[in-house]
């Protein structure tokens, strides 16, 4: 007999808070103003150009994203695509009810906070193996195409929209070195228990973008790769 937590509509109905958790992760990042993660600076610098909410622009940009998979043979899932629509949605959510402090210690816990909700939240959203995040998506579309490695791969797209983001206006500060070198950990571990206790349902994809394997699959976690960011 059939797990409840390996059912299809089980791991939807999982995966929905977990999204809504990461969109309100990035809410208390960007009201702490102390960093945002490469690809929400880049989201922010665009909405300061613009004059959108944050989340409406990480829903826009999700779209032209999830087109430059078909050149590279990727395939979305359910979990793509409510990955599009819920995190912008929640982090608009989060922006409208999350105050922005002006004092330095409600700002870090805000940071913190944010942080380890973006975890969590990412470290369930792999493990449901429905689909990886529509810029995931790029990463592990150019490694099956080309042979890249995704930890170079990623790093050079990530310095690329950070780079083009500050210029914009994102904010770059100490929670974006925080999240690049402490969000991984927090996934890794997620998947970890989720695997001990026999729920993971990693697909290939969700393990080369988080530098995690089932155990005795062989890989070594900490590869270097920033995982954690699968919006």
């Amino acid at each position: 007999m059939s797990r409840p937590y390996r059912s299809y509509a089980w791991r939807i109905a999982v995966l929905i808070p977990a999204l809504t958790a990461m969109g309100l992760g990035i809410a208390l990042m960007a009201q702490s103003g102390l960093g945002l993660a490469p690809w929400q600076v880049f989201h922010q610098g665009i909405a300061r150009q613009t004059g959108l909410a944050l989340g409406t622009v990480t829903i826009l940009v999700g779209i032209p994203v999830l087109v430059a998979w078909l050149p590279l043979g990727q395939r979305p899932g359910i979990g793509t695509v409510l990955n599009v629509l819920i995190v912008g949605t929640a982090t608009n959510l989060g922006l409208s009810i999350i105050p922005a402090p002006t004092d330095l210690a409600p700002r870090v816990a805000e940071m913190l906070l944010g942080v380890a909700i973006i975890g969590v939240g990412s470290g369930i959203y792999l493990a449901m193996g429905l689909g990886p995040g529509p810029r995931d998506g790029i990463m592990t579309g150019i490694h099956r195409r080309f042979g890249w490695s995704i930890a170079r791969t990623r790093t050079a797209i990530e310095i690329v929209v950070l780079v083009v983001g500050i210029l914009m206006g994102g904010t770059f500060g100490i929670g974006t070195i925080l999240y690049a070198f402490g969000v991984g950990q927090i996934v890794q571990a997620v998947l970890r228990v989720l695997d001990r206790e026999g729920r993971v349902m990693l697909r290939k994809d969700a393990t080369a973008v988080a530098g995690f394997a089932p155990h005795g699959a062989g890989a070594t976690p900490g590869t270097g790769v920033i995982a954690g960011d699968p919006t």
